[in-house]
């Protein structure tokens, strides 16, 4: 399965709930470059340059960071692809790499969210350092107990690119070059519309039906 959604549109929680409904390994490509950056290799820190100015890393460093993970996992195990594919091309590769493993993708979920909304959210964006579970924080009236995770307990944190001189960016760059994927998989019949603006159970619930699964 693939998760698209513009930044902000809550790919990340929906993410972690079809994990944990349907058994699914998630393939966070973000989390993957953090975890990339946080052990130093070369990738990591190349990528580190681009996530923090609210850029898209580029296509040959994206694509062999996630299809390294992707083509580790067993042949049997199902997974959920969060922030990848971001063009047409990395589609495409995607797609011949799983062939080759006699895979393919059954499903792409595209969470669509207005402009207004995503940099809302965005502003009170928070996630932990620890498990990286995302929370959102009324940034007018906090304390510092809303720092901690709800999940874990650790300190939470904003990242560079959902500062607001990045979100406006990361928001014009995904509306320049991912939308058009959505046409890609539209094409394949692979595609299936769910509006993210309503709370996190509904939309749950609407991916869930759309699937097939309720």
């Amino acid at each position: 399965m693939v998760l698209f959604g513009p930044p902000g549109a809550g790919k990340g929680t929906q993410a972690q709930l079809l994990r944990d409904r349907l058994n699914l390994a998630h393939v966070s490509s973000g989390d993957l470059f953090r975890q990339n950056l946080n052990n130093n290799t070369p990738l990591g820190l190349k990528a580190a340059e681009y996530m923090k100015q609210g850029h898209l890393v580029p296509d040959e460093v994206t694509i062999d960071i996630v299809l390294d993970k992707v083509l580790s996992l067993n042949s049997e195990e199902g997974f959920i692809l969060d922030g990848f594919p971001r063009n047409r091309y990395q589609a495409e590769v995607l797609e011949k790499a799983l062939a080759q493993r006699s895979r393919g993708i059954d499903k792409v979920v595209h969470i669509d969210v207005c402009q207004e909304e995503l940099i809302r959210r965005l502003a009170g964006r928070f996630n932990c350092r620890d498990c990286q579970a995302p929370h959102s924080i009324d940034k007018v009236a906090f304390s510092q107990e809303d720092l901690k995770c709800g999940q874990c307990g650790g300190e939470l944190y904003q990242r560079e690119d959902d500062r607001p001189e990045a979100v406006q960016r990361r928001i014009e760059v995904y509306q320049r070059e991912t939308l058009p994927v959505l046409d890609y998989y539209r094409e394949k019949d692979l595609l299936l519309d769910v509006s993210g603006l309503d709370t996190v159970e509904k939309v749950n619930k609407d991916v869930l039906a759309g699937l097939g699964v309720i």
